[in-house]
Order: C-alpha cells, then structure tokens, then sequence
C-alpha cells in the first residue's frame, strides 16, 4: 500500500504483537476503569492484570477513546506524510468507538474514512492488516478492510454469561440459558451484534462446537485465516490452535493465537476462549 494512506485501528482488534511489529497499522486504545481508576489498555493494562481484578471482584467498566483521541492520532499520522487515513473499527453496536472516529475525521486535516468492521477481536484485526497490505490508495485499502470485515466470522464460549449480560451485550432471553438453565452456549458475533449460535451442555462441548463449526467452515471455504483467542489460558488456545491445524490442513492460511484485549476480556469475563476465521 501506498505509505501515505496510514491506517488506524483500535485496541479491541487484539492484534498479535508481531502482526504489530510488521504491518504499519497505529492503534488507538480504549479505557478501562478498575475501581474508579482509569487504564489505557496495552499501555498501563494488560489482560491478566484485568483478569486478577475481575476475579477478586472489583468493579470495572470501559469506555471507548473520545473524538480528541483520535484527533491527536489522526494528526499525528497526517505530519508523519500521510495523505489519506482508513480508521477500521469495533461493531458500532458493540462500542461508540467508531462514533468518535467519525467525530474527530469531520475535522481531520486530510481525508479519513472510517469502515465500522461489524466485527471485534481478530475479526477487525485481519481487516485492519488487509487494509495496511492493500495496494494502490485509499479507496483500495478501505474495501480491503470492509471485504475482510464480511468475511470473519467470531465463535466463542465462557464460563459465565453474567459479565455480557451485565454489560448490555447479551439479551436476557439468551443470558437465561446460563444463568437459569446452567448452559453453556456456543455464541458469535452476527451482523455487528452478539448471538447465541447453539446450546451446549457443558463448557467443554462448547469448546469442541467451535473447533468443529470453525473448521468445517475453513474447510468449505479454503485459504482462511484463523485466530484464537483466549483469556489468561494459554496452553489451551495453543491446544486448540494445533487443533484446528490438524482438522483443517492446507484450508488454513495461518493461525494466530493471541490474548483478547483488556476491555473485550471486561465483557466476557474469564474463561474465553475464541476462534475467529476470514478470508479473502
């Protein structure tokens, strides 16, 4: 891509940190607040340190940067030589951050494009490196990320429903399957929203659904990408990662396996694990 189209993403995209090392893509981070104080996530925050607090049973919120957050990112990438900004970001139904890129880009001193991904985790992270990877000039590398973004598809379980139904997230009819009938469904992220995909007895027969559905898919689709996503539980998504590798053969791409970020961990609580697939 042309280095004068710089792109922009956020700190939900859960982005490896060699993926970060080799793609020029600037992240904006979002907050989260433990006890009434405020962290910038993957500056002063990690996943396991949110983890140790949701565990001990503090109180934590997030919210997303405000519109002079991304002015000062945009401004800065703009003195740096860039011409044209594509800022991709979490589901606007999820967060207000793709609101606040659309604030600040109004005023942006170059022109910026903001694509709402529809998605979160890996799901706009592949977006955001399709973007980066994309040739020509803006326009391209904003259809990059969009075609990305329609193709992920996000499974996921955890141990609990309470933290997505306490933050909004999840509808009572679908947080009752955990709290009243003590399931654990396999969920996912559909059109910008979080959906449960099917019912599980167990969390472990959560976990092999989405190994199964993930690799079934990649294995229809062909040449995916693939992530996995985990919270405080390494050796699992590793496990899982090799997995899929076994199941899926040349289908895959690459697997990436990387922590969910800090605020996406403060709505799911402990125990996630995720898979996310894309291609294109």
């Amino acid at each position: 891509m042309d280095r004068r189209v710089a792109v922009v993403t956020d700190s939900t995209a859960s982005l490896p940190a060699l993926a970060l090392e080799t793609a020029e893509v600037v992240v904006v981070p979002l907050q989260v607040v433990i006890d009434g104080t405020p962290y910038l996530e993957g500056v002063d925050l990690s996943p396991s340190s949110l983890v140790e607090a949701l565990r001990r049973g503090g109180t934590v919120t997030t919210s997303q940067p405000g519109p002079e957050a991304f002015s000062r990112v945009y401004a800065r990438v703009a003195a740096r030589g860039a011409r044209e900004i594509i800022s991709v970001h979490i589901s606007g139904a999820l967060s207000g951050t793709v609101t606040s890129a659309e604030l600040a880009a109004q005023t942006a001193g170059v022109p910026v494009t903001v694509v709402d991904s529809r998605t979160v985790g890996m799901g706009l992270g592949f977006a955001a490196l399709a973007a980066a990877q994309a040739g020509g000039d803006g326009a391209a590398a904003a259809q990059a990320a969009r075609r990305r973004a329609a193709t992920s598809r996000v499974l996921f379980a955890v141990d609990s429903l309470d933290h997505l139904r306490r933050g909004g997230r999840l509808g009572p009819m679908a947080a009752a399957l955990g709290t009243v009938l003590g399931l654990r469904p396999v969920l996912g992220v559909e059109a910008g929203t979080i959906e449960v995909v099917e019912k599980a007895r167990t969390g472990g027969r959560a976990r092999d659904r989405i190994v199964e559905i993930s690799a079934a898919e990649v294995v229809r689709r062909g040449r995916c990408d693939v992530a996995v996503h985990h919270l405080g539980q390494p050796d699992l998504a590793a496990a899982t990662a090799e997995r899929l590798q076994d199941l899926c053969g040349t289908a895959v791409r690459a697997v990436h396996v990387a922590e969910v970020s800090a605020v996406l961990a403060a709505h799911v609580g402990p125990g996630l694990l995720a898979v996310v697939l894309s291609d294109g």
